[in-house]
């Protein structure tokens, strides 16, 4: 095998360099297109069933599975389009968007935590008035295509910012408020409603739609209620409801716990377990 390896490497051109990198790029590409949308967990098991064919078919000899394959990768290749049809078409869409292809953005733990802070003050202040209001944490789950139903806004949350979204004098009001690493990426966004049986008939569309998207995703989304001026939260198609601004920072900084931990420096966390107290 090594052997091998060293005898395409004597043979390898400048060309055949140039063809590696070009194929590597486009799948790069396919792959970045892909990134932060439902299409992700799709794609790996895509990948992980073509892994066990060739496995199977190159140390097993299987007369009728390898029939039954080749007689399905033509239907294959007409489904992976339809399937992949909206990460297809934003391909294009950026195709003629210059300088968007390595524009991502990373969060840290401090804009979470100050995201985090003023998602609360926002949601109290909201519940207080009585302003009805949705906010979706993205986590691993994309939600790039609910992003896209909406108005991109890209900036940092806040509580003014929140504030004015959901006034119902502002015409954002009306959809969701959509968070992504810290920023707010889009409002008025329109969710997917939840289609199981609520035992509380009370629950309007925006609960609905709060249930709704986590039922789709490992989002979180916090719900203010406009007839009762309620705060509740939802993830994994469960609703937490009647929640203080005190329980609700409690319960996101446990969603979050993991990623805080992670980017709090080693002495900090040291000091912490000294203390023998929280963060």
């Amino acid at each position: 095998m090594i052997a091998d390896l060293f005898w395409y490497l004597e043979r390898l051109g400048w060309t055949d360099a140039v063809d590696i990198v070009l194929v590597a790029f486009i799948f790069f590409w396919l792959l970045y297109l892909v990134r932060g949308t439902r299409a992700v967990p799709l794609l790996r098991g895509v990948v992980f069933l073509v892994i066990v064919v060739v496995l199977l078919s190159g140390f097993i000899e299987l007369l009728a599975f390898g029939w039954l394959i080749e007689r399905a990768l033509p239907a294959l290749l007409v489904a992976v389009p339809v399937v992949f049809q909206p990460e297809l078409r934003r391909a294009l869409e950026q195709l003629g968007r210059p300088g968007a292809l390595f524009g991502w953005r990373t969060g840290d733990r401090e804009t979470l935590q100050r995201a985090l802070s003023a998602i609360t003050h926002a949601a109290e202040t909201l519940a207080d008035r009585h302003h009805g209001a949705l906010i979706v944490l993205e986590r691993q789950t994309g939600l790039q295509e609910f992003v896209e139903s909406g108005i991109h806004l890209d900036a940092d949350v806040s509580y003014e910012l929140l504030l004015t979204i959901f006034n119902p004098a502002t015409t954002l009001h009306d959809g969701a408020v959509i968070v992504r690493e810290g920023r707010v990426v889009a409002a008025a966004c329109v969710l997917p409603l939840s289609t199981a049986f609520l035992a509380d008939r009370q629950l309007g569309l925006r609960h609905r739609a709060a249930i709704g998207v986590t039922e789709e995703s490992d989002a979180i989304s916090v719900v203010v209620s406009e007839e009762r001026g309620s705060i509740s939260i939802t993830h994994n198609g469960r609703i937490i409801r009647n929640l203080d601004a005190k329980r609700l920072q409690k319960v996101l900084r446990a969603f979050y716990q993991p990623v805080l931990e992670r980017n709090r420096p080693a002495w900090m966390a040291q000091l912490r377990q000294l203390l023998g107290g929280g963060s």
